[in-house]
């Protein structure tokens, strides 16, 4: 029996559809509701109702598991949600290192991200080496991913056979209203600022490969950077923007232009009582240059080779777009 925590997310939605096709037992989390996406295996699925912080519940579903993929965690740049981001990452992580040494689950697979690994200096690439270092540069978010993480290696020292993915932004169809899908919005909507910042992007098919051939191999103890390609922001809008039609954005978002940005984002959120869309850390960030070398692990699965990013994109930036043209109609 294999448990997936985070299973009603984005990763962990296509984690489930692609252990289900393999005919892998699967039991699964959820809180609330089961999304749509995943209609098509969710009468293939054991569901459990309840969550990482629910330690009655969760050490329930650790029974007779014997491996666990954890992808449950909260993702938010926005400053009232990093009270609950602290502890569904943190404490939901310890809950689930601890019952799974308990049950004796034989292998764990955790999804940290590259927010946890240090910054590189001088624009070096960031690897899985890359020391943790104090920055203003960190997010709530990374220190969160980052704290995680060592409850991860806290286990793996008591004896848990555990291994630790750090995807870049992840990319994949599907949830246009989180993550990914909301760089979609911004080319649909042809915002015409970019930034002059780069960031890493991987596939969201690539990362659950690789974390379902990592949990069937003898590799632990160890993690491993999952990246694509490293692209200018201004790039990726601009071929979001070609594959759907619109017009690419045109005008550098100075830093100061930034500054200006999210404080108004912010005066308006108290009007209309919605969370903005762009925050402190959110346009800080953007300003990034950060670059991700994830040679290590296509060293470590023999045959494995990251999709062209270009071809990633394409194909995201098509689908959105025929979901559009179907709302439409």
């Amino acid at each position: 029996m294999i448990l997936v925590t985070g299973g009603t997310g984005f990763l962990g939605s296509y984690l489930l559809q692609a252990l289900v096709k393999a005919g892998k037992p699967v039991r699964a989390l959820y809180r609330q509701h089961i999304p749509e996406q995943l209609d098509a295996v969710k009468n293939s699925i054991e569901w459990v109702q309840g969550d990482v912080l629910d330690v009655g519940t969760l050490e329930d579903a650790m029974q007779g598991v014997e491996q666990v993929y954890h992808c449950a965690a909260v993702v938010s740049f926005h400053p009232d949600r990093r009270v609950q981001m602290m502890k569904v990452n943190v404490e939901g992580t310890a809950n689930v290192v601890n019952l799974a040494l308990d049950a004796g689950v034989r292998k764990l697979v955790h999804v940290s991200s590259v927010a946890a690994l240090g910054r590189a200096r001088e624009q070096a690439a960031i690897t899985e080496k890359s020391p943790w270092e104090e920055s203003t540069n960190n997010s709530y978010y990374a220190i969160s991913k980052h704290l995680s993480e060592m409850e991860i290696w806290r286990g793996i020292a008591e004896g848990l056979n555990a291994v630790i993915v750090n995807p870049s932004i992840i990319l994949g169809t599907g949830f246009w209203h989180d993550g990914s899908g909301m760089l979609l919005k911004n080319a649909w909507k042809e915002f015409p600022y970019y930034t002059e910042g780069i960031n890493g992007f991987v596939d969201v098919k690539d990362v659950v490969q690789v974390m379902t051939r990592l949990m069937d191999s003898h590799i632990a103890a160890e993690r491993f950077v999952l990246n694509a390609d490293n692209w200018p922001y201004r790039r990726l809008f601009a071929v979001m923007a070609e594959a759907m039609g619109k017009k690419p954005p045109h005008i550098a978002a100075k830093p100061w232009m930034a500054e200006l940005v999210w404080r108004a984002a912010k005066i308006k959120s108290w009007f209309t009582g919605k969370r903005p869309l762009i925050t402190k850390e959110t346009a800080r960030t953007a300003q990034l240059k950060v670059y991700y070398d994830a040679g290590r692990i296509q060293e470590a699965l023999p045959g494995f080779r990251f999709r062209p990013l270009e071809d990633t994109v394409r194909e995201i930036s098509a689908a959105f777009l025929a979901d559009k043209q179907r709302q439409a109609n």
